[in-house]
């Protein structure tokens, strides 16, 4: 037979094609498990590795690949069968780390993807060491090494050990601003949140470079300048770039301020019939001839967009315009109200949240899933949330809905530690040495509740108090809680007498607005009063002689005033009241401009034994004196008054008036001013009867020392002026003493032959205004607050008791 050389083709190319389906599975073939033969398994059931080759060998290999369970997957066919040769990954019995101290290991391990109990994985490894340098990155260790190592177990498993070394610290070394005329760069560096290194780098973390703080700095400085006028600012660039010979950042910020602007007139443009565009003017915050401002701006397109939507108008859409002015710079602002397109939520969706629950996201939003999308309610929503202080971040981003009207809320969040225990100590003129044991957490079991118990022991005080609130009763937002409390206070030091106070609070905050709320609260609590009366202090000793002691005179060595001592004993106290509060302050921390009122009235007589009313106020008005450069420099001032009155024939006892001194007047001790028991000359400065009656004012100037900001220290000038007056309790006490109420005042004598105490007191009631004048070290320490007062009385009653230094403050630790 002869073949051609075509059919001599056709025969090998078959002949070839026979072989190969013999050591070839079909990719479309399913495989029975019979003709699977895996090999080197010794953890991972066989089964299971059967079960990924139901289709392709190949992608069947590359899926077992990707479990992360095995170092090498090889897969060949043979005799109609496919053979899975595996060689496992060792199984990681713990991670371990070394070397570090400025980060613990609990810290670090929540970062990384390597896990006890799981597959050993290298490239997992070098992954987790890149993600540790970085995070060392960002706490200032920008030089940080880290290396990593295995030590194999007997059985068959191993640790990992992540070896660090974390160097020196490198921060920030350099902060500089380009292209800023209006504004120092020292002004705009202390606007950030982030510094500079210097001297105090050694406790401080605000000089470490981190990218996200920076982003917040620009955010804060732009507004900065929005606020002051400047509606074309923009930051231009930012570059930060590590510099090996300063072992640190530099950082170089281009900003573009553009001019100052005014604002020419304010309007309200509206295009939805039946609202009346100067009907909403009243809800700006700006008006013509003020220096522009972008966050007023802000607050009036929410403003303006609320009184719409509550008049019906539920899509409505405000927008700002502004028509600049370059021969006098100044913007003419119109607020264009349309009706904007019927877009509603189809959902809200939240996800990070680890710890807070959804429902305390969710009712920061004022619009829930069914209602119209509104930007600026969920904008408004955002803010709340950050200021919750629960999230590291807040995301808010909007998704296409199932149709075009719809629209998904998206939410990210991340949690953050809420909860704090403290153990604080310090020293008051008042309380003495003092200490503190608190615990507190506003996101308890994250139901957004806020919870602090704290336990204080000090040289003249000691005392328990356990808070609670609930920020949403009922599903509003009403703040309910209640507070409970115990405390012991010698007031020895100033009048000769101890009290304890125990009992509770219920309280409910209504905000009306954003500015205005109103408290409705009651208590109950019973007051016990003590003089001491023994050797080294004897201070009853003309009613309760001591044996071998009171000789010849009870009077020589200190003696409580009958109206004290009538006071003695418990006094169960039940009050009704609210109070009033108007707050335009600009950080309720730190402020430096706003106005707040407090007015409270309060009702005793409820139940109880007291009966009485009383009202106090109290008013701070915060300004920069110099706008601009040297805004810094702060003015303060202060007004405050309080008035209470018996009623149903009761009298008011020493502890139920106002005891005052320096919180009214700086310059004069506690219990230092007003009325005063005079009938003894020898206790005159331990016998404060209090008043019924005080009003004060104060004016202070606030400025910075020049030193680093961190130091949180400013010193201030004041000037103080105020009186308590008006003693309206008993001055004689013959029913106390045992005599006749209508009997003439005399004195009676305990011991035949002892110059003992009358039975009346002579009240000393001096109307004079007090006034001082002085300077304050004020300290926003990491440890706690801290001010120092050195004031000098200008004018004072003959009688008043002054202390020219005055300290208060305490630590965290």
């Amino acid at each position: 037979m002869m073949f051609t050389r075509g059919l001599l083709h056709r025969v090998l190319l078959a002949a070839f094609l026979l072989v190969s389906l013999s050591f070839t599975v079909p990719a479309a073939q399913a495989q029975t498990s019979d003709q699977i033969v895996v090999e080197g398994n010794h953890r991972v059931d066989a089964d299971t590795i059967r079960s990924y080759f139901t289709g392709s060998p190949q992608q069947g290999a590359n899926d077992l690949r990707s479990t992360g369970l095995f170092k090498s997957v090889n897969v060949r066919s043979a005799g109609g069968r496919i053979y899975v040769s595996v060689v496992e990954n060792t199984i990681i019995n713990r991670v371990a780390f070394e070397g570090n101290s400025k980060l613990k290991g609990d810290q670090l391990i929540d970062q990384i993807q390597t896990k006890a109990h799981t597959a050993y994985n290298q490239a997992t490894v070098d992954a987790d060491i890149a993600k540790i340098q970085e995070i060392y990155k960002r706490n200032g260790r920008g030089e940080a090494k880290v290396t990593a190592r295995t030590v194999d177990l007997p059985n068959g498993k191993l640790d990992v050990v992540f070896t660090i070394n974390e160097g020196e610290k490198t921060g920030i070394r350099e902060i500089h601003f380009a292209g800023n005329h209006v504004y120092s760069e020292g002004k705009l560096i202390g606007l950030m949140q982030s510094t500079e290194m210097n001297w105090l780098s050694w406790f401080k973390t605000s000089d470490v470079y981190d990218p996200d703080r920076i982003a917040s700095d620009e955010e804060i400085i732009r507004r900065y300048y929005l606020r002051n006028g400047f509606a074309d600012f923009r930051v231009v660039s930012t570059d930060a770039h590590y510099d090996e010979a300063k072992a640190g950042y530099i950082i170089t910020i281009t900003v573009d301020e553009g001019p100052r602007y005014t604002i020419s007139s304010v309007n309200v443009d509206s295009h939805i019939a039946g609202v009346d565009g100067g009907s909403l003017l009243r809800q700006s915050e700006i008006k013509a001839g003020e220096t522009y401002d972008g966050p007023a701006v802000e607050q009036s397109v929410e403003s303006i967009t609320r009184e719409v939507g509550r008049r019906g108008y539920a899509f409505s859409q405000v927008r700002p315009r502004g028509e600049r002015n370059a021969a006098d710079n100044s913007i003419a602002v119109n607020f264009v109200v349309d009706d904007g397109p019927r877009v509603y939520v189809e959902r809200i969706n939240i996800h990070g949240n680890t710890r807070t629950r959804d429902y305390v996201i969710r009712r920061e939003f004022d619009i829930g899933e069914g209602d119209a999308y509104n930007r600026v309610m969920v904008d408004r929503a955002e803010r709340r949330l950050n200021n919750l202080g629960f999230f590291k971040k807040v995301k808010i981003t909007t998704l296409p809905g199932s149709s075009p009207d719809k629209v998904i809320i998206d939410v990210e969040v991340e949690d953050q530690p809420t909860g704090s225990f403290a153990v604080s100590g310090g020293y008051s003129t008042t309380d003495g040495a003092i200490g503190e044991v608190s615990l507190t957490e506003s996101n308890f079991l994250g139901r957004g509740q806020f919870v602090r118990i704290a336990a204080s022991l000090g040289q003249y005080s000691r005392g328990v108090d356990f808070s609670f609130t609930e920020p949403y009763f009922m599903d509003r937002r009403l703040a309910a809680g209640f507070d409970l409390f115990y405390k012991l206070t010698d007031n020895t030091q100033y009048s000769l007498y101890e009290t304890w106070v125990e009992g509770g609070t219920v309280r409910l905050g209504i905000p009306l607005t954003d500015e205005f709320s109103v408290t409705p609260h009651y208590s109950l609590y019973e007051t016990r009063i003590k003089i001491p009366n023994s050797t080294s202090q004897p201070y009853n000793d003309c009613t309760f002689p001591i044996a071998g002691y009171t000789n010849g005179s009870c009077l020589d060595n200190g003696e409580a005033s009958l109206a004290i001592k009538e006071a003695q004993g418990g006094w169960l106290t039940s009050m009704a009241g609210y109070t009033l509060t108007y707050s335009t302050l600009d950080n309720n921390k730190n402020p430096t401009k706003g106005l707040r009122v407090d007015f409270t009235q309060d009702v005793a007589g409820l139940g109880g034994d007291a009966k009485w009313v009383r009202e106090t106020g109290d008013i701070h008005y915060y300004h920069p004196l110099l706008p601009g450069t040297f805004d810094d420099v702060v003015g303060f001032a202060r007004l405050q008054g309080g008035n209470i009155k018996a009623f149903g024939g009761n009298q008011l006892r020493v502890v139920d008036n106002f005891n005052l001194g320096p919180s009214l007047v700086r310059g004069f001790a506690p219990n230092g001013i007003g009325p005063r028991d005079i009938s003894d000359p020898n206790n005159i400065d331990t016998n404060s009867l209090g008043g019924t009656t005080y009003y004060g004012g104060t004016l202070e100037v606030q400025f910075p020392l020049g030193l680093p900001k961190e130091l949180g220290m400013k010193f201030a000038l004041f000037a103080d002026a105020g009186t308590l007056i008006d003693y309206e309790g008993k001055t004689n006490f013959n029913q106390f003493l045992g005599l006749r109420a209508s009997a003439p005042c005399q004195s009676i004598d305990t011991i035949p032959g002892q110059e003992s105490q009358g039975s009346c007191i002579k009240v000393w009631d001096d109307h004079k205004i007090r006034s001082s004048v002085g300077t304050s070290l004020i300290w926003a320490s990491p440890l706690g607050p801290i001010r120092f007062d050195f004031a000098v009385p200008v004018t004072k009653g003959k009688y008043d008791q002054t202390q020219f230094f005055r300290f208060s403050g305490g630590t965290s630790f």
